[in-house]
């Protein structure tokens, strides 16, 4: 008893500690955006709601920014409109807080229960470690809805998909209809044979939008036809933020950047990502299915700021889910160096030590470092290998493969990834 006593003592100091040293190095390394994005939407909605006036035709004083997001990110939003501005900022931060720990510990819960580590303290580790992502305090110091959209992604992937439950999919098709660059998720079901999931991703983002229209026909005539191509409403393709591909063929030729470049490069990328998911889906490994679509979305998408980077933590909580399951020695090592060095990379803001200048072989290295992150994600994220019921290895031909001898799970249970049969 009095050991156990003194373990939750020890936990507790250590998550109070660990939560002051991330307090007092976001007080150093944050910047404070104040809630930019969400001002956007805020006074968009208020503009379109309030003032009569064309949600898209509003741009924020000053700036070239404006609603970007599809109109039914707009039905979801419009209660929004009639908050006071303070109540807005309270719900767009818990919201962020709150998808994001289900979410992990969704992913962390398996890890823990895997190790033997206590699972409210691997979850306090967890949040403090995410408090200090980067994409994570932007997108909430921007007001941004990147949590929200994973989150819906996931509840599909993660929980719906792996049991068979017949509304799989309806959180793609929702995040899709928010924001158009979830759609990637639909062509993954439909890369890795999941035929009903797919369609009933599409009938969602479809039904949705058309409800929309219905509501909204003026705003839905104008965003498809002429904001949705004003990519000058989005900002600079060349700017450091965009840790995207294009943004890296920007950045070698801001004048003139090559689109047939561009256009190369995502094909690769998109050919690797398919084999690698195809392989992932193959062994019941969904959540790596997840993490690997997550990622090549931040590449391919012509945009990808520093805050849509969150939609790489999963891939970085599998680093070290693989690690902590791999027999000790030097691959567990390998994996939980790799994912310290990726975790630092994404807290140290350091793509910003080149913000003016992106000229020179450092510069392409430096200003792309969390394009550089995405793609070793991409390529090496280990993929998981099943064993079925009986006992037999389930392999995905030509993928490296971790052995987890403790995964035993029938097929209705897949949805507990990671986690052993018995719970300690």
């Amino acid at each position: 008893m009095a050991q156990g006593a003194n373990r939750t003592t020890a936990q507790v100091v250590g998550v109070v500690v660990l939560a002051a040293a991330v307090t007092g190095f976001l007080a150093v390394a944050a910047v404070r955006h104040g809630f930019f994005d969400l001002k956007v939407y805020y006074g968009a909605l208020t503009w379109w709601v309030r003032d009569g006036g064309e949600i898209y035709d509003y741009l924020k004083p000053g700036t070239q920014y404006g609603f970007t997001y599809p109109p039914f990110a707009a039905l979801v939003m419009l209660p929004m409109a009639y908050l006071p501005w303070t109540a807005a900022i309270v719900v767009s931060v818990l919201a962020s807080v709150a998808t994001t720990t289900v979410l992990i510990w969704w992913l962390v819960d398996p890890i823990a229960r895997r190790a033997g580590w206590t699972r409210w303290f691997a979850l306090a580790v967890a949040l403090c470690l995410a408090a200090a992502f980067e994409p994570m305090r932007e997108t909430v110091n921007f007001g941004q809805v990147n949590t929200l959209l994973l989150f819906l992604v996931a509840v599909d992937l993660l929980r719906l998909l792996p049991a068979g439950n017949r509304w799989a999919g309806v959180g793609i098709g929702l995040a899709t209809a928010i924001k158009l660059t979830p759609g990637v998720f639909i062509v993954y079901l439909l890369v890795t044979g999941r035929w009903r999931a797919a369609l009933t991703a599409s009938g969602t983002a479809a039904g949705v939008s058309l409800l929309a229209a219905a509501l909204f026909p003026d705003a839905s005539r104008e965003f498809w036809t002429e904001a949705l191509w004003n990519t000058g409403r989005v900002g600079e393709l060349a700017f450091v933020s965009n840790q995207s591909l294009r943004g890296v063929v920007a950045r070698l030729d801001p004048e003139h950047p090559s689109t047939l470049l561009w256009l190369l490069l995502v094909l690769g990328t998109l050919a690797l990502w398919a084999w690698r998911s195809r392989a992932a889906v193959a062994v019941g490994d969904e959540a790596t299915g997840l993490a690997l679509t997550g990622a090549v979305m931040c590449l391919v998408s012509p945009v990808t700021w520093v805050h849509h980077l969150v939609w790489l933590l999963p891939a970085l909580i599998l680093l070290v889910d693989n690690a902590m399951a791999a027999p000790a020695g030097r691959r567990r090592q390998v994996l939980l160096v790799a994912a310290t060095i990726g975790y630092a990379l994404l807290i140290s803001r350091t793509v910003w030590l080149w913000e003016k200048d992106f000229s020179g072989v450092d510069g392409f290295l430096g200003s792309n470092a969390y394009v550089w992150v995405s793609l070793a994600l991409l390529a090496f994220l280990p993929i998981r290998r099943w064993l079925t019921p009986n006992g037999s290895a389930v392999e995905a031909s030509g993928v490296p493969q971790l052995d987890q001898p403790d995964r035993r799970a029938p097929t209705g249970q897949r949805h507990l990834v990671g986690r052993p049969l018995t719970v300690r």
